[in-house]
């Protein structure tokens, strides 16, 4: 491998359109961002130069993007990797149902091979569409050996990720309720060995699941815990009506008002869904600063609502975008979102002026950068930042000829255009497959062990027995 001028192994993107998704929105074409370790250290325009003639000769590794798009690397920030088993056992079910008949029966019979085989296949799908960093939360205690697989799915892919321990004291599924106790000294373990791990690629946050099926002590607690130790709460809110009526008949608050008089409603708080909020609790959030996870493809798959996206962005509320789960999305194509999250608040407002490309763009990159409080070194292309970018092919039929590239990434684009993926300064993505796990491999061990819980369940759970 050749040295650059540094001393470091540099590599050099050049030649193609790169959206820096910085505070003017620039875009270069033809532009160039240069690599150093595992920082970005230039972002210009690529042009006839001798000093960036010289730069390429000596870079470690060099990318002709002609006819691509530079960006940087999409967050995820909703999701649940166990769900990968999931995708497509029943495209018809309402919430309830749908955890009650799929979720839970299928959960409690894996194994914890089984989390890290969807963890793995999860986090590859992720790489593939785009998205550099995830957040999954993650609820299926069974084993303690659970979120170890999920957490090591991290680490083989290259994926930056983000998991937020689930726990609840009072879910529907009896066998998945633990103690704050339970919960507490599992975190702990979690950010003693993991939290930083992978040169810095592994966070840890809090993640109670949901307002439904928690006690009000019982998320006090969380909020405790939560500001104790600086971490993240990561929270279902208002995701059906039919949460609004629970909270209102135990409490006599809805969601957010819940959330906030316990103390887990701040600066580190991602509401997740937050689609039943009324002017109240949007002037809420705003003025305690937290972020809403937007999953448009999965309130639409179950049907849950839509959210009020485009006044949160109006009242200056920081949104990301979220796939959800496998199992109320069926896959995690973080390109396909854009143009779910476009096109779905423009039919629902009749208004086609919402949410232009850029905006979108805006919610899966800095917006998601926001909610993990990491903006000062994520979710753009500047000198300084991580080297967390994605390189999509736009000479395409589906895509070409393009007039402007926003706007053949949010509309045209998907997860199979996306060419090459680095995290951290390291190839992760090439010509689009992974160059860390042999894919192939765990898929197939993925689908032996997917027919083996069919068969398993197909007694107690016909759903299970037959294909549809």
């Amino acid at each position: 491998m050749r040295e650059g001028e540094t001393g470091i192994a540099n590599k050099l993107l050049y030649n193609g359109t790169v959206l820096t998704m910085d505070g003017a929105d620039r875009v270069l074409k033809p532009g160039y961002v240069l690599v150093e370790g595992d920082e970005i250290k230039e972002v210009g325009e690529w042009r006839p130069d001798e000093r960036l003639e010289r730069l390429r000769a000596t870079c470690s590794f060099a990318c002709d993007a002609a006819g691509k798009a530079i960006i940087p690397g999409l967050i995820n920030a909703h999701t649940h990797l166990f769900q990968t088993y999931m995708r497509g056992v029943s495209d018809h079910y309402p919430l309830a149902q749908w955890l009650r008949e799929i979720i839970w029966p299928l959960s409690l019979v894996m194994e914890p091979e089984d989390f890290y085989l969807a963890g793995l296949i999860g986090c590859i799908e992720n790489l593939k569409s785009g998205a550099t960093y995830l957040m999954d939360h993650h609820y299926i205690h069974t084993s303690l050996q659970n979120t170890a697989g999920v957490l090591r799915a991290f680490v083989d892919s290259g994926i930056r990720g983000h998991l937020a321990r689930g726990g609840s004291d009072l879910a529907g599924e009896p066998r998945l309720r633990e103690t704050e106790e339970q919960v507490f000294a599992a975190t702990d373990e979690l950010l003693d060995r993991w939290e930083g791990a992978a040169s810095g690629r592994i966070r840890i946050a809090l993640g109670p699941l949901n307002l439904y099926g928690c006690s009000r002590p019982f998320l006090e607690s969380m909020a405790r815990y939560s500001r104790d130790r600086g971490l993240i709460s990561h929270v279902h809110v208002a995701e059906t009506k039919g949460q609004i009526d629970n909270t209102m008949e135990r409490f006599g608050l809805r969601n957010l008002e819940l959330l906030n008089e316990v103390g887990l409603l701040g600066e580190r708080t991602q509401v997740i869904h937050g689609i039943w909020l009324d002017d109240g609790e949007l002037e809420a959030i705003r003025a305690r600063q937290a972020s809403v996870v937007h999953c448009p493809v999965s309130n639409m798959y179950l049907a849950s609502g839509v959210a009020r996206v485009p006044e949160m962005r109006r009242l200056g509320i920081n949104v990301a975008l979220g796939t959800d789960g496998p199992g109320s999305n069926n896959c995690q194509d973080n390109l396909e979102v854009l143009k779910f999250a476009a096109c779905l608040h423009k039919v629902y407002a009749l208004d086609s002026t919402l949410l232009p490309p850029m905006d979108v763009l805006k919610m899966a990159t800095m917006g998601g950068a926001r909610a993990m409080g990491r903006e000062n070194d994520l979710g753009s292309l500047e000198p300084g930042k991580q080297a967390d970018l994605v390189v999509i092919d736009l000479l395409k039929p589906h895509i070409a000829p393009v007039h402007r590239a926003s706007s053949a990434l949010v509309y045209n684009a998907n997860g199979n255009d996306v060419d090459l993926v680095m995290v951290g300064g390291r190839v992760v993505v090439e010509n689009g497959a992974c160059t860390l796990v042999d894919e192939r491999e765990i898929l197939l061990r993925a689908q032996s062990r997917v027919d083996a819980l069919r068969a398993k369940l197909a007694a107690e759970c016909p759903v299970f027995a037959f294909e549809h």
